[in-house]
């Protein structure tokens, strides 16, 4: 592939995935210390992998953490699908629907997300590098 050449939907959706795995480590990180300034330290990794398990004020990230699940699934197939360049442009606009922040959004991620976009630079740097990838 040169360097003029587009990437592929596959390739889009991989680049996609590794960048929305750093953005989802960048909001649980942001999303603890807004947890601990309200209940105190979070004692060890166990209690913070239930916390975001099982903790309403993590479940916002839940989506996020299903959807990695769900393109993993897709990329690591044994059986890929009869067209995986078009299973990959699905899978690639569902992420850019998703991962859409909305101030007024009814639903808990849009909202959580606008706010973490706004609160953190390093999150809003990535928002950007994820946005790059919807673009052919």
């Amino acid at each position: 592939m040169t360097a003029s050449s587009p990437q592929t939907n596959q390739q889009r959706l991989q680049l996609f995935r590794n960048n929305l795995l750093k953005l989802h480590k960048m909001l649980l990180d942001s999303e603890r210390v807004r947890y601990e300034q309200l209940n105190g330290p979070i004692a060890n990794k166990g209690e913070f992998f239930r916390l975001v398990i099982g903790d309403d004020a993590f479940s916002w990230l839940r989506p996020i953490s299903q959807f990695i699940v769900q393109i993993d699934e897709f990329i690591s197939s044994k059986e890929p699908p009869e067209n995986p360049e078009e299973t990959a442009a699905i899978l690639l606009e569902k992420g850019r629907l998703m991962m859409k922040p909305n101030e007024n959004s009814t639903t808990p991620l849009a909202a959580k997300y606008f706010e973490a976009i706004q609160s953190d630079p390093q999150v809003a740097l990535m928002n950007a590098e994820i946005t790059k990838v919807f673009r052919k």
